[in-house]
Formats: C-alpha cells, structure tokens, sequence
C-alpha cells in the first residue's frame, strides 16, 4: 500500500454508526459501520493514505447505563473507562470492517487500531462548569444521591428528568501520537482517537490519570490532524452539503468555503451548537493552524466529493 499518497483524516460520527432508535444493537451499530468502510476503502483504493477517528457518544452513553442498571449487582464503570471501551469496540469493528472489505486486494494493507490518550488541562474552565449531558435520565433522589455520594455535578433537563453533566475541556495533546504517525509512515491504516481520546489530566508529580470529562470528537480529530500535518480533513456526516438556512424556505446549499466566509458565518450564527457548529469550528482551527483543505459531506459522496462533484469544500482564503 501506498505510503507517500497524501494523508486524509476522516471524523465519523458517533450518532452515524446508529441510523434510528430501533437499530441501537451492537450488530445493528456493525451495519452501519461495515457501509461506511465501503466508502472509506473506495477512497483507499484511490491512493490516499488514511486515518480514521470516530465518535462515541450514544457508546458511551449506552455503558453508563448498563453500569448504572447493574448499580446492586456490580462495581460502576468511571467515564474515562467508558470511552477506553467504546474506542476498544469501535475500533475493532472499523479495523474488521475495513479489513474485509480490501480482502483480495493484491496490495492490502494492515489496519490498525490505537488507543489513545488525550491530555486536557486539570484548570480548563469547563471542570468548573460542566455542560456537557452523559448518559440516562433519572429521579431528583437519585441525582441527589449520586451528587452527594458520587460528587456527580447533575442538572435538571428540561422537565424530562435529572442527568449527569461533565466538563467538555479542550484537547491538547495525544500521548500515542508518535506511534500513530509511525504506523501511518510505514503505510498502515490507522483508527485512533475515538471520541476525541480518552481525557487525562498530569498530577503534581508529571504522572497521568483519567478524568472525568468528554472531549468534542470534532476539535479532537482537528488537532489529530494538525499535529500530522494531514493534507485533508474530511468530516464525514449525515448531510450531502452544508448548508445556509438550513431547513428554511431560503436555505442554501455551500460548495466551496474560504476560511474567512467560515467564520463570518459562525459570527452570524448559522451553525447549531451540538450539530454542524462544532465541526465548523474545528475546521476553522485545523484551516487556521496551516492545515491543507477540509471537507464535509456524507460517507456515500466522499470520493465524488474528492473528484468535484459534491460536498462542502473548507479552503484558505488564499486557495
């Protein structure tokens, strides 16, 4: 396999791996992926070299739960575990997925999967205001129990039930990078950082341990991205396009997007927090810090995307 091609990051969202709420199961979540790995493959063959980070959201949210029903039975399972066990399955599910679907090619590469560890920083403001919702809904005595003997920050959401809030703070680092890039120089398929990577926070004494918190995937695989230098950052999501208006008599649909257009929009609020907001924002950092060109589309147009025919393409003011 190709090991000078140029780099593509590719960001699947976690929410792409579950298509409704009656297809939550693990074998349902492996459908979606096994489609998706066509699309990546077919974007392989092309000659690219690539890298592949995922969301884990509803993942994560789904252990917690399990965790909490099993509450009188067994030990609970602390949030930076949860994300170690969803970038485990996710991965393994990417990595066997792309795995078959290059079986037979002469030149098939390995796929690999990377655990990684992101450093945040213990001071970031958002472990003073956690915002960020986790896992199930439940009664204000339970929240109050779980706040007093857990020291859970819970909010009430919007009339439907008390949940868990963590911090969401900002990525700063991957502990595996090294080892990420040398799989990738050496022509391996990578998928790392899921969820952004597992949040860790440095001790007094330079050690590391998990923290409570969850890190945006997007400004994840952004930063990813920077630091290797990628030629491309390809969000991949459940749009065709992004779009101005969205959903409104005079929406309009973007092609090609300068990176002071990007921020123009983001100022005029075009984008909703929690949805096409935050994946504008890392490409606007990754565009910012020297990155190549950026692209969102859907999973099925990535390689039509790549050829001119579709998606929305993020350049330099200057390109």
């Amino acid at each position: 396999m190709n090991s000078k091609g140029k780099l593509a990051l590719i960001a699947v969202g976690g929410n792409a791996l579950i298509t409704d709420p009656r297809h939550t199961r693990v074998e349902d979540q492996y459908k979606a992926v096994v489609e998706t790995s066509r699309h990546i493959a077919a974007f392989i063959r092309k000659g690219y070299r690539v890298i592949v980070t995922h969301g884990n959201g509803p993942q994560v949210g789904f252990i917690l739960r399990r965790s909490e029903l099993a509450r009188n039975e067994l030990h609970e399972v602390p949030l930076d575990s949860c994300g170690a066990d969803s970038q485990g399955a996710i991965g393994y599910q990417l990595a066997m997925a792309l795995d078959n679907e290059m079986r037979g090619w002469a030149d098939k590469p390995t796929v690999a999967t990377v655990i990684t560890q992101t450093l945040v920083d213990k001071n970031d403001p958002s472990f003073q205001n956690p915002t960020k919702p986790i896992g199930s809904f439940m009664s204000e005595e339970l929240a109050m129990e779980h706040k007093n003997k857990d020291g859970w920050n819970v909010v009430e959401d919007a009339g439907r039930g008390w949940r868990r809030v963590v911090a969401s703070p900002r990525p700063l680092k991957m502990f595996e990078f090294e080892a990420i890039k040398t799989l990738l120089d050496n022509g391996i398929i990578v998928v790392a950082a899921g969820g952004g990577g597992i949040p860790v926070i440095e001790r007094e004494d330079g050690s590391i341990t998990g923290a409570a918190a969850v890190i945006d995937k997007d400004l994840g695989s952004s930063l990813l991205a920077q630091n290797l230098k990628a030629d491309f950052l390809v969000i991949s999501t459940a749009v065709e396009q992004v779009c101005l208006n969205f959903r409104k008599p005079d929406e309009k649909k973007l092609t090609r997007v300068t990176l002071s257009e990007a921020k123009k929009y983001m100022a005029e609020g075009h984008f909703a927090a929690g949805s096409m907001k935050p994946k504008v924002q890392a490409i606007i950092e990754y565009l910012e810090n020297g990155g190549g060109s950026a692209l969102i589309t859907a999973p099925p147009h990535i390689v039509d995307a790549f050829e001119g025919r579709t998606g929305t393409w993020f350049v330099q003011d200057d390109a």
